[in-house]
């Protein structure tokens, strides 16, 4: 079989790449092992994830599905107090900030949406496991799979994308470079699903909130629907083994006893999903484009989960790696050492940028509230809203460098 692109996997990454190509002429094959639609993490939807859906055509659908509205988030200091607000916020190079809002989702729901959309417009949908990429010298020139009766095929394609999420396939195959630990690595996550948990009143009952306990250690609550909301907590790896408790017992105690505002919008811990758990959250892996291949998301870098920024990097570099894959097909030189290299500098500098903005908020949280509230508000509404790609840093970002 030949494409022209082949996609490993059907997450938010796999599904907006294909999605954004679908629009280029191009022949799109998008592989995914699992069935949809299937259970996942990561439901709060940053400003421009809501962009990225408005721009490939999927508000007037967002909104028929009744996902929860966000306008923004709010975080809880240790004691329940010192809150600060960040609002959804869009941003546009010529008209600055607007006001917009986003959503939050019930991921299987989300992701089998953007799977079906793309097989609507004309990619090809493959239910197989992606077994090794396909080599031409040091060229990635297609992947092998195994479908789900067994038999396996090699797929031919002129660029492959990896969107393979924490699955990290390229890497596992010694295609790229090693997966490393980042600044989060050593951390657990503790989540399920809960029904009577109390919400901010009208409109802002669809925000995502998150409370803060110390560093490494918080909580998330994001509304998914009319009745249920996503919880969970993140802590030290440590913290959770010394505790000695099952993922219901730990999940249970931590979400009455982490913060005292979330004890108090949880009167009572009823769980209607399954408690699960996750380590090690953060990594970034380099050299994750070359000829033929390029990576996207999960599957090269993931920072940390406190400002739900995974989607938004799956979705906005999905974005990205269309506009450079299309650029290489429109290129009749096609034989650079590496063809994809502009697109590694602008995905490296992203998550770069949101890297210190991160560590300026875990490190220096107090450092961090007297910037991001009093001096400089605009800069780091700016970076909330997905204005982290800029060769020249906002002054805010300096100043978090700084300390």
């Amino acid at each position: 079989m030949k494409t022209d692109v082949a996609i490993i996997g059907g997450g938010p990454g796999g599904t907006a790449a294909a999605l954004f190509l679908s629009r280029t002429g191009l022949r799109v094959t998008l592989i995914e092992e699992a069935q949809s639609p299937r259970y996942h993490i990561g439901e709060s939807l940053t400003g421009e994830c809501g962009n990225c859906l408005r721009t490939l055509g999927l508000e007037e659908e967002m909104t028929s599905r009744r996902h929860p509205v966000k306008y923004g988030v709010t975080v809880y200091g240790p004691r329940g107090k010192n809150a600060f607000w960040v609002p959804v916020k869009g941003w546009h190079p010529e008209s600055g900030l607007f006001d917009t809002h986003s959503w939050s989702v019930r991921r299987s729901d989300f992701d089998h949406m953007l799977f079906t959309e793309a097989a609507a417009r004309g990619v090809s949908v493959l239910q197989a496991e992606a077994v090794a990429p396909l080599l031409r010298g040091d060229a990635v020139c297609g992947v092998r799979v195994r479908t789900n009766g067994g038999t396996v095929e090699d797929i031919a394609s002129e660029v492959l994308i990896d969107a393979s999420g924490q699955a990290t396939f390229l890497c596992n195959a010694g295609v790229i470079g090693k997966r490393i630990r980042g600044n989060y690595a050593r951390q657990v996550a503790v989540f399920s699903q809960v029904a009577g948990a109390i919400r901010d009143p009208g409109p802002a009952s669809g925000n995502t909130l998150i409370f803060y306990r110390e560093k490494d250690h918080w909580a998330w609550f994001i509304p998914l629907d009319d009745q249920v909301v996503s919880v969970g907590v993140v802590v030290p790896a440590d913290y959770y083994r010394a505790k000695n408790e099952s993922k219901h017992q730990f999940l249970s105690r931590e979400l009455h006893q982490l913060n005292p505002e979330l004890m108090r919008r949880l009167p009572q811990v009823e769980f209607v999903e399954e408690v699960r758990a996750i380590s090690n959250y953060s990594y970034r892996i380099r050299n994750f484009t070359g000829k033929g291949f390029l990576c996207v998301g999960d599957s090269h870098r993931f920072i940390d989960p406190v400002f739900s920024f995974g989607v938004f990097f799956a979705m906005k570099e999905a974005e990205y790696a269309a506009s450079a894959i299309a650029s290489f097909f429109a290129d009749t030189k096609r034989e650079q050492p590496n063809p994809f290299a502009d697109y590694q500098r602008l995905c490296d500098r992203g998550q770069d940028n949101m890297q210190e903005l991160i560590d300026a908020f875990w490190e220096h949280p107090y450092a961090f509230s007297m910037l991001a509230h009093h001096r400089y508000p605009e800069d780091v509404i700016h970076m909330f809203a997905g204005r982290v790609y800029d060769e020249t840093p906002l002054p805010g970002l300096v100043a978090m460098r700084s300390i």
